[in-house]
């Protein structure tokens, strides 16, 4: 199975242009329905993998409304692999909202666990309960958030002809950004935008680039790339105000570019606020679209407010 690249286009604010600045987005919304943006760069090369080792499909994790999930749901079914969820929440089922609705149909075997249990989800113990459950499954961690998902996210900047001086990019797992900050020479800089309250994003992508078997003192001396902008999570993972659906939507309707309030939202938020620092004048800026919009339908029913009118 193959996707293709995304494409890089400019958006233009007066402002901006006025001091010379370039924006420019990289958007991965636009790679697939639902195995969209980082998704599916973080699926590809395990994917391959549970190919390479004639897996019976992929298990992996995550909660409610998991764009992972449902990314994984999609591509498995595409590639004729077996997909298993393990759902955050023994009091769902497979119809409690539209994203698990979407991956039952698209063949994945969802699996509802307490949120006790689903605290041991990196641990290796549970992944031996797991396998002997689930024999011949590659065990996928929550987000992709592996070495094969770090990979696969360094092809992200390959595929951008431009020449920047910034590049922006929300936050979750850390997967993206840190495939992101392979792939910056030594004049770039990674602006990650945290969605989760209190995430220590230098720790935990300093872990995961040490999992993926880089040196620590390498480790050290790449992350001095990144900036992290930890004041935009606006109340944590999921959470949102009324400014920031609002601001959704008035970008909407001036770039016809759709962002979501869980992750795409707020890092442009955060970038916007950012750029009025006169330090980025006469620079060339990248926003990494991330995807992940399927799941703004729940939230406009939620706020009763469309965010793409």
């Amino acid at each position: 199975m193959r996707l293709e690249n995304s494409i890089t286009e400019e958006i233009f604010e007066d402002e901006l242009l006025a001091r010379g600045i370039q924006l420019f987005v990289k958007r991965d919304d636009l790679i697939d329905e639902l195995i969209s943006g980082n998704k599916w760069r973080k699926l590809k090369y395990n994917i391959e993998l549970c190919r390479a080792n004639k897996n019976n499909g992929i298990l992996t994790f995550g909660g409610a409304y998991s764009n992972h999930l449902l990314a994984t749901a999609a591509a498995c079914n595409r590639a004729g692999l077996n997909a298993i969820g393990v759902v955050r929440g023994e009091e769902l089922n497979s119809t409690s909202n539209d994203t698990l609705k979407k991956c039952a149909a698209l063949g994945m075997k969802l699996v509802f666990i307490s949120r006790e249990l689903y605290g041991m989800r990196n641990e290796k113990a549970y992944h031996e309960e797991l396998s002997y459950e689930f024999p011949n499954h590659h065990i996928v961690p929550e987000g992709g958030a592996n070495y094969y998902g770090v990979i696969g996210c360094q092809e992200i900047m390959k595929e951008v002809t431009t020449k920047v001086d910034h590049v922006f990019i929300a936050q979750g797992t850390s997967t993206t950004s840190c495939g992101v900050l392979l792939s910056l020479n030594n004049t770039q800089k990674l602006h990650v935008v945290p969605v989760l309250k209190g995430y220590d994003a230098i720790q935990e992508m300093s872990n995961l680039l040490r999992r993926s078997g880089l040196e620590e003192d390498w480790v050290n001396d790449t992350l001095s790339k990144v900036e992290v902008l930890p004041e935009f999570h606006f109340g944590g993972y999921a959470k949102y105000t009324k400014e920031l659906l609002n601001y959704i939507q008035n970008f909407y309707r001036t770039h016809s570019v759709k962002l979501d309030p869980v992750y795409t939202g707020k890092a442009m938020y955060a970038l916007m606020h950012e750029l009025k620092d006169a330090r980025y004048n006469n620079t060339k800026i990248l926003f990494i679209h991330t995807g992940g919009i399927q799941g703004a339908a729940a939230i406009e029913k939620q706020s009763g407010i469309r965010l793409y009118d």
